[in-house]
């Protein structure tokens, strides 16, 4: 078992219990999965650039990324429907924690003037988008091979009611929030 998941099971679920009164282990929230997505629109031009998108997502996740593909066309944009412009992984049980891990342990903190992530990114039903502008950040990317910066999303969805359930559950996780 992952070290942070062992850590919700012994310490998050019982603080969670007592701060917001729930009366069984099962009312507490818990993290769903984590979804990462890239959108490459230059790949309606060039292919290749999908191929690299794919590539590094294999290598940040250990998991193979299902191409996205165009929902409508956009002549403005040269898009025409199911063409495919991004690419994205869903991390569920051990990955999903051994990624949150690795991103709040070593990637967040190699942000440049990295002072936290966002307090006011949840929906409203206690799930969290993280936006990410360069994908160097994470140590599994070898700087010389990347050919295009690339950003990316990420969401944390949780079963929990609502945003400050949520918040207080990625706070307990390591979630680095602003102060």
């Amino acid at each position: 078992m992952n070290r942070l998941q062992e850590r919700y099971n012994n310490e998050v679920i019982k603080s969670l219990m007592e701060k917001f009164n729930y009366s069984s282990t099962m009312q507490a929230p818990k993290l769903e999965k984590i979804v990462l997505n890239v959108g490459v629109g230059d790949a309606v031009n060039n292919s290749k650039l999908l191929e690299d998108a794919v590539a590094e997502l294999t290598l940040i996740t250990g998991q193979k990324p299902v191409i996205t593909k165009a929902k409508k066309s956009i002549a403005g944009f040269k898009l025409r429907e199911g063409a495919p412009i991004g690419c994205k992984v869903t991390l569920r049980a051990e990955k999903m924690y051994e990624f949150l891990d690795k991103l709040v342990s070593v990637s967040l903190p190699r942000v440049r003037d990295f002072r936290g992530v966002s307090r006011n990114a949840f929906d409203g039903r206690g799930n969290y988008t993280l936006g990410i502008k360069e994908q160097l950040i994470f140590p599994e990317i070898d700087f010389d091979k990347v050919n295009k910066i690339r950003g990316m999303d990420i969401v944390f969805v949780t079963t929990a009611n609502n945003d400050d359930e949520g918040r207080e559950l990625l706070a307990q996780l390591g979630m680095p929030f602003q102060k």
